[in-house]
């Protein structure tokens, strides 16, 4: 075992060529593989093939013609299907909607601020110096969000239990320009992680300043398993209904790694007062949304079970790749001494990398260079600033065994070398 940690300078520079030479030679390979967005592979898509030829008749269960307009909460039966996704017993709580949650999310944060919610002293354009949590690691895409439409964004940090809620209660309690919080309760993207049973009942009857406080439950990995023993939370929404706060969660979950990321269908959770509220505001932006998508996805996953089903077989493709980069990291950084840590999820689609402080950017950068592009560094926290410039966000799924295998390689080689040059600086 080689601790770098432990190695005095000469020990450091000699190994710092051995490890250049080793880079210099996957350098040379024209290597052109892309690891930065958890996207399915095309083995996963064809999973969902038979979807396209199944439907002859478009008319619903109620007589509705998917292919006319109308229904803009959605088909009846495609209401009740994500209602047993996101284990609603109501499916007049759910609105089926277009191909993207993201898209929902976007539109219900742009709600908040133009109009306000049913709970809402004022909209959240009129309140000075908005916030909103940002658990840490998170999405990227999630803090884009809320810092395009003005708020600061707050960081907290995530534990294995789920966001930091001791701080969590503390920043909202007395602080009225605190207007919601991100959540992807279940393999948090990236580090996987699944919220307990207490994280989501404080959050649920946590005292909140702001009387329309809103927890945006982004069930993106709710049902993406990678073991046999699926991880799952309480149901937030009856949670929230039991502390006295119905109107605070607005849930959220789509197809989109299920069948297909570009034509999936997407579904709002939330309660009737909420739904009826954002019915109303939507009815002069849009007349419905695609049916005859929502008709195909009944009709091919049928209901939860069927979806659970399905998504076994997405599992029988990627846990190989989530195996194979966790072996990686086993035998090509932990020889090395504490240089990296990595969580092990159960589910999702990333994987968290944790370097030596200073050495994210620089691994990147040297990836780069060799023909691997990693999500940037930094991604995962607002403003795209790691304060620490330690956290990589790894996205297994869409290369091959074969590429991932070398990417993997390749980034072991250049943690190592990021993590002798930082050594060598200090």
């Amino acid at each position: 075992m080689k601790d770098y940690l432990s190695m005095d300078e000469a020990e450091l520079r000699a190994e710092l060529e051995t490890v250049r030479g080793q880079y210099q030679g996957f350098c040379g390979m024209d290597l052109r593989l892309d690891m930065s967005r958890g996207k399915p592979c095309p083995e996963q898509l064809d999973l969902s093939q038979e979807m396209l030829r199944m439907v002859d008749n478009y008319t619903g269960e109620d007589g509705t013609d998917a292919r006319n307009y109308g229904l803009l909460a959605g088909m009846p039966e495609a209401r009740r299907f994500f209602a047993d996704l996101l284990r609603l017993d109501d499916p007049e709580e759910v609105i089926v909607c277009g191909n993207s949650s993201l898209a929902m999310m976007y539109y219900l944060i742009d709600l908040g601020w133009r109009a306000g919610f049913v709970d809402s002293v004022r909209p959240w354009r009129f309140c000075n110096n908005i916030k909103f949590l940002c658990p840490v690691p998170g999405y990227d895409r999630h803090f884009l969000v809320t810092e395009y439409f003005g708020f600061q964004l707050v960081p907290v940090p995530m534990l294995p239990t789920g966001p930091d809620m001791d701080l969590v209660e503390q920043l909202v309690k007395n602080d009225e320009t605190v207007k919601g919080m991100w959540c992807v309760p279940v393999y948090s993207n990236p580090d996987g992680y699944t919220y307990s049973d207490d994280t989501v009942k404080r959050l649920a009857a946590m005292q909140t300043a702001a009387p329309d406080f809103k927890i945006i439950w982004d069930d993106a990995y709710c049902v993406h398993h990678l073991t046999d023993e699926p991880c799952e939370t309480l149901q937030v929404l009856e949670e929230c209904k039991k502390a006295g706060n119905p109107e605070r969660a607005l849930l959220f979950c789509s197809t989109s790694k299920i069948t297909y990321p570009g034509a999936g269908v997407a579904a709002l959770g939330a309660s009737r007062r909420n739904i009826q509220h954002i019915l109303a505001n939507m009815t002069p932006m849009i007349i419905s949304y695609d049916k005859m998508n929502q008709l195909r996805h009944v009709q091919f996953l049928k209901d939860r079970k069927g979806v659970l089903d399905h998504m076994k077989k997405h599992k029988a493709i990627l846990a190989p790749k989530f195996d194979l980069v966790k072996d990686s990291f086993a035998r090509q950084l932990a020889p090395y001494g504490r240089i990296a840590r990595w969580t092990d999820p159960k589910g999702g689609y990333f994987i968290s990398l944790y370097l030596m402080d200073g050495c994210a950017k620089r691994t990147v950068q040297l990836c780069k260079e060799a023909g691997v592009v990693l999500t940037g560094a930094g991604a995962s926290y607002p403003y795209g600033l790691d304060p620490q410039d330690h956290h990589l966000r790894i996205a297994p799924t869409y290369p091959s065994l074969a590429e991932l295998d070398t990417a993997c390689k390749l980034l072991c080689v250049c943690v190592r070398m990021a993590t002798l040059e930082t050594l060598l600086q200090a």
